[in-house]
């Protein structure tokens, strides 16, 4: 398995290390071959030559690689953040990766912000159309317009997506949010493709929220969500505030897919410059966005030993001042490479007695 690194800049150095190190415990404990390149692009390289990622840049992504793991992008010496938006926007564009996938999972009850709610409380994924809606650039600056896009072929592929996610998984229940009571024309085309494609799986049950009201129930009661899927600019709000149930941006993890193809995988924190190389970042979203890459790539056993250790460092405290330990990155990202280590001995334990 070969896997293009591009570390990032600030904290996104910092957490990727930590992600690395994980993956190369994970693949090691596993008996499994896994490459990781590190490639140099970000703002130093950018400030240095000028490019963002060369001329085949994503060409090479695409064909050279199983899978794309990015940590955060963005610095104050380049104010326009060009080297961001071309290797970030560009990668998600050119690759065409139209799910953007977030798992919304709570490890411990203390780091829900809702009083009363666990793990058990908050469970669900957001599927995320990732290539079209306001994020296209279609308009222009007179008078500020901005133009959304929703075609037949990015709507029907987003939703259908996050009808099989659900019944790959076993799960009885999908939504889907938008805006049509306001937002006619665009959003009526997301209405019909969820009818037609929810009757196309008569054993889940499809259901629809216009979107403020999804954000209402996202904080009255999560508990009663499984699978989400919106478009572009609203998945954008939902996932920060379904990250905040979790514990804030520092825990979220986030694939951009194209499924069968090579996908992109990243924390969804920023770069915070200002906390860079002081060994503060909390690296568990970093970490389980490198866990959802492997189960994304087929390593189940891999990923679900990644997710595991990273459980415990919660619950157990081991990890860093954001999440309530006492640990650096650096200390963190060591505790849950080592765990991943003693369960799978654990395992191989209970399995041969």
């Amino acid at each position: 398995m070969r896997i293009a690194v591009i570390p990032g800049d600030g904290i996104g150095v910092d957490v990727t290390a930590e992600a690395v190190k994980v993956l190369r415990a994970a693949a090691s404990v596993f008996g499994r071959s896994l490459n990781l390149e590190l490639l140099p692009y970000g703002a130093d390289y950018f400030l240095q030559t000028g490019i963002s990622l060369p001329p085949n840049g994503y060409a090479m992504l695409r064909d050279d690689f199983d899978a794309i793991y990015i940590g955060a992008l963005g610095d104050p010496r380049i104010p326009d953040m060009r080297h961001a938006r071309e290797i970030l926007l560009g990668t998600r564009f050119e690759l065409d990766l139209f799910v953007n996938h977030r798992p919304v999972r709570l490890l411990h009850e203390r780091l829900c912000p809702l009083k009363n709610r666990g793990p058990q409380d908050v469970d669900f994924v957001v599927f995320r159309e990732n290539t079209e809606g306001l994020y296209v650039s279609v308009g222009g600056r007179f008078k500020a317009v901005q133009e959304e896009i929703n075609t037949y072929k990015g709507v029907h592929r987003i939703i259908k997506h996050a009808f099989d996610y659900a019944a790959s998984h076993g799960l009885s229940k999908v939504l889907m949010a938008d805006k049509s009571n306001a937002m006619t024309d665009g959003h009526a085309l997301w209405q019909r493709l969820f009818r037609e494609l929810s009757a196309q799986h008569p054993g889940i049950e499809a259901t629809h929220l216009y979107i403020d009201a999804l954000a209402m129930q996202m904080v009255k009661n999560p508990a009663q969500f499984q699978v989400i899927v919106t478009n572009n600019m609203f998945g954008d709000i939902i996932t920060d505030l379904g990250a905040q149930l979790q514990g804030g941006l520092g825990m979220a993890a986030s694939g951009n897919l194209h499924p069968g193809r090579t996908s992109m995988f990243e924390p969804v924190h920023g770069s915070a410059p200002k906390y860079a190389g002081k060994n503060v970042a909390n690296p568990v979203g970093a970490i389980l966005s490198a866990a959802l890459m492997l189960e994304h790539l087929g390593w189940k056993h891999e990923a679900a030993a990644v997710e595991a250790a990273v459980k415990d460092s919660v619950v157990t405290g081991n990890g860093t001042a954001e999440i309530g330990g006492t640990l650096g990155t650096r200390e963190t990202g060591d505790y849950i490479a080592s765990r991943i280590q003693i369960g799978h001995e654990a395992t191989k334990t209970r399995n041969t007695n």
